[in-house]
């Protein structure tokens, strides 16, 4: 099976996933915006086994359905590198441009649409939720 690294801008914080991603997706909601500085949050799911490298710092926060998310992010250059759904196991979230791979599988879904600053095209073809589906 093949892994994957992502890192932080500084490389301090690591994680290697396995295999291809369970699936991408944008979301647009507010706190993606403001957690990443950018208009939209790139996400891709994976399975464990993961391994993470270095050290990293944590941030929760309660979504807009009471799921609890906890973001890790490097204490050094302050990189938000994945997340964990609290009491959901064996899957992260890992943010795609941690990567550094222009290749990687494109997004399936896009959240919270509502939210979309107007001047965003999204990709043909992508599911779009005006809010989260779940």
């Amino acid at each position: 099976m093949s892994s994957r690294t992502a890192s932080c801008a500084c490389g301090q914080l690591k994680i290697v996933v396995q295999g291809e991603p369970l699936g991408t997706g944008l979301c647009h909601c507010l706190a993606c915006q403001r957690r990443t500085g950018s208009v939209f949050a790139a996400l891709a799911a994976f399975r464990e086994p993961y391994e993470v490298i270095g050290v990293a710092n944590e941030f929760v926060r309660t979504g807009d359905q009471g799921a609890r998310f906890r973001f890790r992010f490097c204490p050094a250059c302050g990189s938000n590198l994945f997340h964990t759904e609290e009491g959901v196991e064996g899957t992260v979230g890992v943010a795609v441009g941690g990567f550094g791979d222009p290749d990687f599988p494109a997004p399936q879904d896009s959240v919270y649409t509502c939210r979309m600053h107007r001047w965003v095209e999204l990709p043909e073809g992508i599911t779009r939720h005006d809010r989260d589906p779940v």
